[in-house]
Formats: C-alpha cells, structure tokens, sequence
C-alpha cells in the first residue's frame, strides 16, 4: 500500500515517517506491512487493545439506531453510562466531554462557579509540579509542565503549583482565595510518579477540615489502568469531583467530570459541547466499563502488571538502570545514563513500540488485556536495545 501524503497535516509533533493502517488487540500496522507490537495504545487509550471485538460491536449496533440527537435531548446511553460510573464510584452526578483536557476545563469551571456560591468568591485551584492536566489554556495553566512555563502567556490566572507529596507546601499555599486542590494519583506525563499513599490521605483529611474541595485527575489512572477501576479506590480517598479520560471510550473521544451532589452547581448555559454524551460513544464507553468489571479482569490487570514490573526490575539489575515506577499496567523505568528517545527508536526498529516521557525514562502503557506472551516478547525486545547500548563505545 502507497503511504498517503502527509505534508497537509499541521505540524504539531515530531512523528516517525510511518503511517498506520491497521491494529487488532497488541499489534499495529503500517502501510508497507509492517506490525508493531503496541506498549503506548495511543496513551493508554485503547484499554481493550485496536478494534476487540465488543467495542466494534456496540459501536456498529449503536451506529444502526442513533449516533447524535443533539445535546438538547437526553439519550438513552448517556444516562446508561452516567447511572454505571456514578454507582461504581463515589456517586453523585456525571457530564460528559470529548477528552480529558475538556473534563479537566469542567472542573476548573465547577470549582470556581462553587467558590463563587459557596466561599465567597474563592477561586484559586492548588496544583502540582511537573503535572499534566491538559492542553486547553486553563489545563495548560493548571499544569506543572516546565517547558510550558512561557508558552501562550498570559496563561489563565488562579492556579498555585505545590510540589507532589508535600502537605506542608498544600497548607501554607491556601489562603481565602483557595478553592480546592488538584491533582494526578499517579503523574504520567511526568513520568510516572505516584502520590503517596499517606499523602494523600492527610491531604483528603485536610481538605475537608477546611472546607475545600479535592479534585483527582483520573484520566490516564482511571477504567482499571493501575488494577482497580478507579486509582482512588486502591488508595482509601475518595474525591469530591473526578475526571476521566483515555480508556473510557477504548478508543473514541469520550471523557467524564464526576462530582459530588453538593458540589454540582452548574446552571443552564455555564456548560455543554455539541457532541458530548453522544449515544455512539456513551454505547463505546459501557460495552468498556462491561468488559473491565467483568469477574476476573482487574485481578488480571494486576498479575500482567506485576510481570511487567519484574521484568523491568530484571533489566535494571542488569543493566545497572534505576528505579521501577507506577501500579497495574502504568509504569516506567527509570535510565540514568541511557537515552529513552534513543531507546524508543532502537525498539521501534525492532517492531516494538514504547514511550518515553522524559529524556531519562521510559513509559508502558499496554492493552488491559495483553497476553503474558506479547509482555515477554517485549522485555526481550528491551533487552536486546539494552545490551546493544551497554555494548556501544561512549559516544557512539
């Protein structure tokens, strides 16, 4: 197959010259034949792999009786969807977005519209360094991402950064001005640091002492990514307002902003999106959460998981690498001295296909439902990048 032209795509990132065709479960395709075996899924998107079955199925029965009534009707999937993740989590009630910036922007527009009605004003929201919460001004404002500091200025006002996994930074930044914290269980886009347990316990017990609300960033972490279906529930903290992203649709543009009863206090035209909740992709999202909740399948989450990382932890020994960072099937391996873009390269040339998040890390993110042999097949493709590189002269 000719590979189409790209030239008429807008610069945004740099990408390898390959164009993919086709995925089943773990593996891609490009135009010249070629398979990839997929440890990025689009990050963390496709949960259940390219095109399982049973997302293709609801998409196709769905697309037979209804795709889009339009946001001023309720539909029948919507409200399906929204009942499903509220009684699977901290209750309350559920709007739908397209990704997860957009559910992030709700929550920062809930926060502020509820410090408006309820803290007299109190608008600010307490991040963290180095997080991620998305790429609309708000979320990019919100986020800790250093090489964003100067970019689009004047960002959006009202967010103070704390450093992750320091309650003392959290109290001496709240003022009457503070209407809440946010953050990631878990910071992808960072590189895969986890908040600590502890730490966020203290931190719920804080919030809700001073009466603030803590908001959780369940995007990447969220529908079984770290072993439970939210990364909340492994941890003892339940939020006040959660979004979510990535995994939900298995692959469509789907996110949700969850939030206490109390806490909703959105009035006619504050918020909406014409394709959000649309029935193709709320069908998408509950034929996901069906297969995630099914009996068995987050305890398997957690056996891949803990494969995954002793394989890791085997390649750092031997190769005198760092650290193995995350939970479930979202980790990373610290590199020290190696490259990750390097290493992302050397594996993709192998027919492997990895992340790196930062310069001395690697990420892995493959399907919930990945095959203990396709985890095998790529820690041997990673150790074969590994042994070339220990191999190579300095400078090489």
């Amino acid at each position: 197959m000719t590979a189409p032209d790209t030239r008429h795509l807008m610069y945004i990132a740099n990408r390898p010259p390959i164009v993919m065709t086709e995925g089943r479960g773990s593996l891609l395709r490009d135009t010249a034949g070629r398979e990839y075996l997929d440890f990025v899924q689009g990050w963390a998107v496709n949960c259940l792999g390219h095109c399982p079955p049973v997302l293709v199925e609801a998409i196709a029965e769905q697309a037979r009786r209804l795709i889009n009534p339009s946001p001023g009707f309720f539909n029948d999937r919507a409200a399906e969807l929204a009942e499903l993740l509220s009684r699977r989590s901290f209750g309350g009630r559920v709007f739908f977005a397209n990704s997860g910036a957009e559910a992030n922007e709700g929550a920062i527009k809930l926060a502020r519209k509820w410090g408006a009605k309820q803290r007299g004003g109190a608008y600010e929201i307490i991040t963290a360094e180095r997080a991620f919460h998305g790429r609309t001004l708000a979320t990019m404002s919100a986020s800790g991402k250093p090489q964003w500091r100067e970019l689009f200025e004047p960002k959006v006002p009202g967010f103070v950064k704390v450093p992750l996994n320091d309650l003392a930074a959290v109290q001496a930044a709240v003022s009457e001005r503070t209407v809440a914290v946010m953050l990631e269980p878990i910071q992808g886009e960072a590189g895969v640091f986890p908040a600590d347990t502890e730490y966020l316990r203290r931190l719920r017990a804080f919030t809700a002492e001073r009466g603030l609300l803590l908001i959780l960033d369940e995007v990447q972490t969220g529908i079984g990514r770290t072993g439970t279906l939210f990364r909340y529930q492994a941890v003892g903290v339940e939020p006040d307002v959660m979004t979510l992203g990535k995994g939900l649709g298995g692959g469509l543009p789907i996110s949700a902003l969850l939030a206490r009863e109390a806490v909703c206090c959105f009035e006619p035209g504050d918020q909406g999106g014409t394709m959000n909740g649309n029935p193709l992709v709320a069908a998408a999202a509950i034929a996901v959460l069906r297969e995630v909740l099914r009996p068995g399948f987050l305890d398997q989450v957690v056996a891949l998981g803990r494969r995954l990382r002793d394989g890791l932890e085997r390649l750092a020994a031997a190769h005198a690498l760092g650290e193995v960072r995350g939970e479930g099937l979202l980790l990373a391996l610290a590199l020290r001295d190696l490259s990750g873009p390097e290493i992302v390269r050397r594996a993709m040339d192998r027919g492997l296909l990895i992340n790196s998040p930062r310069e001395d890390s690697l990420r892995l993110m493959p399907a919930l439902n990945v095959s203990a042999a396709e985890i095998d097949r790529c820690l041997a493709v990673l150790a074969e990048v590994l042994r070339e590189l220990r191999a190579a002269p300095a400078g090489s």
